[in-house]
């Protein structure tokens, strides 16, 4: 049972990320348009830099001039599917001024500028990201699962696995919505969560937003820190379980009184079960609007769960930030 909330410092008090370097990945699609609805309820700082970028799918072939030699060799057709890349790239741009000109009516304070390349999507917005050093890359998701659930497409699901800086994969936000943000974390005690707990903490949320913050105790997690090899389901003790509880209760706490200082109303939550499986009902259970994942956890769990933070990315309902250092 969730531990009840409490209201910790107010807003005006929070020791908040004063700047944040912004990428946007913009393709005009209605996932693209809800990634930048999101935004509003990020928990993004005022002082924040922006770039809004648009990938042409599309091969430039390189310019007669830079084939001299041959360039009366080179056929009509390449000639035609230069002028069309860069027809292509052009369009991307303007698609990418469209969303910047956006954007700018809503976050008046922000300094957004609009970029366009061609590439491979996933790869040229890591490209960009190269180049631009993001704090953050948001990024909408794609698709349909054959029972309607929304699924990561491969662009999502390349740069929220390959990035090297945090990955927002923004869902659902067709309309506007006004109540404060609801949002999920989940803890392990790792550094890694820890870091994401200190993410949140940074931000600049609005009054009223509420956190849960999830711990999860499975048999293999139990399994893992009870001994150094993995025993039978049905050699495990109760015992075991009460100290991974405790154990696990202590970081939700910890990280709850945390996001409290910084203003939010936050809960501990101790939950048995697979954390993959188990922080996806949650934010379903409440209603989450964004679910809060470390890239990384203890590393031997990893090896026998996978990645909790990609199954979460590719599965919730909600918005997913995966964050990195």
């Amino acid at each position: 049972m969730a531990a009840p909330v409490s209201r910790g410092r107010q807003p005006e008090e929070r020791a908040m990320k004063e700047t944040m370097k912004l990428l946007i990945a913009y393709d005009g699609s209605q996932c693209a348009g809800a990634a930048l609805n999101d935004l509003k309820r990020s928990g993004l700082p005022r002082e924040t830099e922006a770039l809004v970028v648009s990938v042409a799918d599309v091969w430039l072939p390189p310019p007669a001039s830079e084939i001299a030699a041959a360039a009366e060799m080179v056929p009509p057709s390449v000639r035609l599917s230069r002028a069309h890349a860069i027809e292509t790239e052009e369009q991307a741009l303007a698609l990418a001024q469209q969303a910047a000109a956006q954007l700018q009516k809503r976050f008046a304070g922000w300094r957004i500028s609009a970029a366009a390349c061609h590439d491979a999507p996933w790869w040229g917005i890591l490209k960009q990201a190269e180049k631009f050093k993001p704090d953050l890359i948001v990024v909408g998701s794609h698709g349909r699962g054959a029972l309607g659930r929304m699924v990561l497409g491969s662009t999502s699901q390349r740069v929220a696995t390959e990035a090297n800086c945090s990955v927002r994969i923004a869902r659902g936000l067709f309309a506007e919505d006004v109540a404060p943000p609801r949002l999920v974390v989940g803890v392990d005690g790792s550094d890694h969560s820890d870091l994401t707990v200190s993410r949140i903490a940074e931000r600049a949320w609005p009054a009223g937003t509420a956190v849960h913050v999830v711990a999860f105790a499975d048999v293999v997690n139990v399994a893992i820190f009870s001994s150094s090899e993995c025993p039978p389901v049905s050699g495990l003790m109760p015992e075991d379980y009460e100290k991974e509880e405790a154990r696990l209760r202590e970081f939700a706490t910890a990280a709850a009184d945390k996001l409290r200082a910084a203003g939010l109303l936050a809960a501990p939550i101790v939950r048995r079960g697979d954390p993959r499986r188990e922080i996806l009902h949650e934010a379903e259970r409440w209603g989450a609007d964004c679910v809060f994942v470390g890239a990384h956890g203890h590393t031997r769990l990893q090896k026998i769960l996978g990645s909790v933070s990609q199954w979460v990315a590719s599965r919730a309902h909600c918005s997913v930030e995966v964050v990195r250092a």
